[in-house]
């Protein structure tokens, strides 16, 4: 399906025709073919940015709705990609995104990316710059800035988004959506969401010693657009999660999958305040040690969402590393409350509602109402195939072009999604600075959010936060 010149396409039907001619064979039409036959050149043809670890199970899901061809991988660390290789044997294989993208624009009508939160960005906008459909895991990105820009840049390329979190495709979600259309608990006015997370060491602070690279890993690619850090056995395949160059913290790997269902339900847009608390690792008794560079190992924090069209405001609380918000009283004391990875509460002026991790196993309060009410008018198309559809509508919407089809997480939702999430985390990041008289930082004090020119505006230190700079050789420009 991939997008060729005119003249290339006459060429290669000349060629083509030319061909089954002299082997004395013609073009069989899908009809006879039978129901439900795509043919090659009707296919997705994807280039994949990484291709181990979350890449490989993306990877497969794209492929396994029957609709895709993988045409290039690309992966700094051999290792990682091993499986994806063998499975693929044919896709030309590259370690740079970069000279992936040049290299085979002529032959991808799409990128998926599933590397670390770090690299989310540059890459996606490359892609959608040249005209390629984007697919990107949570969160989009690592700043707020750079989700803003592949908002925009989604709708000036007009090309088909799609962001990783597939339980926004997922039929829990929409039944939520549907008790809340019918009125079943009112106007929402507090959200409450928590996580099991982090389960993967926070560190404290960068290690100040390096270990030797491993020959099948290219460090300097790995690194992306980051600052340089000595390569460390700390930081990959996976922990690299609790360091602020390289993740996004337990927000980032969980806020996209717990915050979506309140988010899509409520209709939430950018919040407009915040303010934290955060657990200290401790060196020694009584002697607390902040760690600007690590991720906390639990926090809790509080964020103001402006309401609309006369609706109350909607006060969010996340928690996590394992701590709860207290268990709603119609909720009896022996009944599950969210699932092992959390959960969200919705509550609303008449009532309240709760869901798991993804949306999962959704329920009104108390859980006997749900039965009581039963079934309510559908306001919201299920996707086929549910939470585990979220690749093939990506795909299929790629493939009907773009304004033609749907996806759940598209970047316009995506993306203030992302931002409240990193909202979140600018605050984590704020926690301990300095204001200009050399005071420290009171940890409880509320940040005030410009959302349309992405600004604090009572704490100016704290949008330094906002965007990053990049290395060399690294660009970010619409």
């Amino acid at each position: 399906m991939n997008n060729k010149t005119p003249e290339n396409a006459s060429r290669r039907n000349f060629i083509r025709n030319a061909s089954l001619a002299s082997a004395g064979f013609f073009i069989v039409p899908r009809h006879v073919l039978g129901r439900g036959f795509v043919a090659p050149s009707d296919k997705l043809n994807i280039g994949s940015i990484g291709a181990g670890g979350k890449g490989q199970s993306d990877i497969a899901n794209f492929y396994k709705s029957g609709n895709a061809n993988i045409v290039a991988l690309c992966d700094v660390d051999d290792r990682q990609s091993k499986k994806t290789r063998e499975k693929f044997p044919k896709a030309t294989y590259y370690k740079d995104f970069r000279e992936m993208l040049e290299k085979e624009k002529n032959n991808i009508d799409a990128v998926s990316v599933s590397i670390p939160d770090h690299c989310h960005a540059v890459p996606a906008l490359m892609a959608m710059q040249m005209g390629k459909h984007v697919y990107v895991q949570k969160p989009l990105t690592h700043d707020i800035y750079e989700a803003r820009v592949l908002t925009e840049a989604a709708r000036r390329y007009k090309v088909v988004t799609q962001m990783g979190n597939q339980g926004s495709s997922g039929d829990g979600v929409r039944q939520m959506q549907d008790w809340y259309n019918a009125g079943l608990i009112g106007d929402a006015h507090t959200i409450r969401c928590w996580t099991n997370r982090p389960v993967w060491p926070q560190g404290n602070g960068y290690p100040t010693t390096k270990d030797q690279i491993p020959p099948e890993l290219d460090w300097n690619l790995w690194l992306g657009p980051t600052q340089f850090h000595e390569y460390h056995t700390a930081f990959v395949p996976f922990n690299w999660r609790g360091y602020w160059d390289f993740g996004t913290g337990a927000l980032g790997d969980m806020g996209c999958h717990i915050i979506d269902p309140p988010f899509k339900v409520v209709g939430l847009g950018y919040p407009s305040e915040v303010e934290c608390s955060v657990a200290d690792i401790y060196e020694e008794m009584w002697t607390p040690a902040y760690h600007p560079e690590s991720c906390p190992p639990a926090s809790s924090i509080k964020m103001k969402f402006p309401g609309k069209n006369g609706k109350p405001d909607v006060k969010l609380t996340w928690m996590d590393g394992n701590i709860r918000p207290e268990r709603p009283e119609e909720l009896g004391p022996d009944e599950p409350m969210g699932n092992s990875d959390g959960g969200a509460i919705i509550e609303g002026t008449k009532g309240k509602m709760m869901c798991g991790c993804y949306g999962a196993d959704p329920t009104l309060l108390p859980t006997s109402r749900t039965k009581e009410v039963g079934d309510v008018k559908q306001t919201v198309e299920r996707v086929p195939g549910g939470q585990e559809g979220h690749y093939a509508q990506w795909v299929n919407a790629c493939i009907a072009g773009y304004g033609n089809g749907k996806t759940s997480s598209h970047f316009d939702y995506a993306g203030p999604l992302t931002e409240t999430v990193l909202f979140a985390n600018l605050a984590l990041r704020s926690w301990n600075l300095k204001d200009a008289a050399g005071k420290s930082f009171p940890g409880r004090k509320k940040l005030l959010w410009d959302a349309t020119n992405m600004k604090i505006t009572n704490f100016d230190d704290a949008n330094q936060f906002v965007r990053r700079a990049y290395r060399d050789g690294y660009s970010f420009k619409i």
